[in-house]
């Protein structure tokens, strides 16, 4: 039981990074100035390795102990679990996506526009709703 409780805080770690991150992208995308910009891949390179990452990996660990302990001998029927591991790989899938971002910013060869990390800066949320209303509710 007491990895459940780890579970949890390692995924609102995670899910506190993937919020935070491409916020960070839009004020780096509006910014020319050169000493911001290397606050800004500091602070992105520390929030995407030091913190999300380490999260991501525990969440998915402590996750897979709770899919074998509880929920395995259901998986099968339980529609709604499909739906929300589906979401979770799409997180990971984001999570990487996060990860040439950041090394688009490194590099200089970030092509995006303020309002585009704005927009991408959303999709987290939508799936994290998601995720937490099948986890929940259990509709199918």
């Amino acid at each position: 039981m007491w990895y459940k409780a780890l579970h949890m805080i390692f995924m609102v770690t995670w899910f506190a990074g993937l919020f935070y991150l491409p916020r960070l992208f839009v004020y780096h995308a509006m910014s020319d100035d050169e000493t911001s910009n290397k606050r800004f891949k500091l602070m992105e390179r520390k929030l995407y390795f030091g913190i999300m990452t380490p999260g991501l990996v525990l969440t998915l660990l402590f996750g897979i102990l709770m899919l074998t302990d509880y929920a395995w001998a259901a998986f099968g029927q339980s529609g709604w679990l499909h739906v929300k591991l589906t979401l979770i790989t799409l997180l990971c899938i984001y999570h990487v996506y996060c990860g040439k971002w950041l090394l688009d910013f490194k590099h200089d060869r970030n092509k995006h526009g303020h309002v585009y990390f704005r927009w991408m800066n959303e999709l987290p949320v939508l799936f994290l709703v998601g995720i937490v209303i099948l986890a929940t509710v259990k509709p199918f």
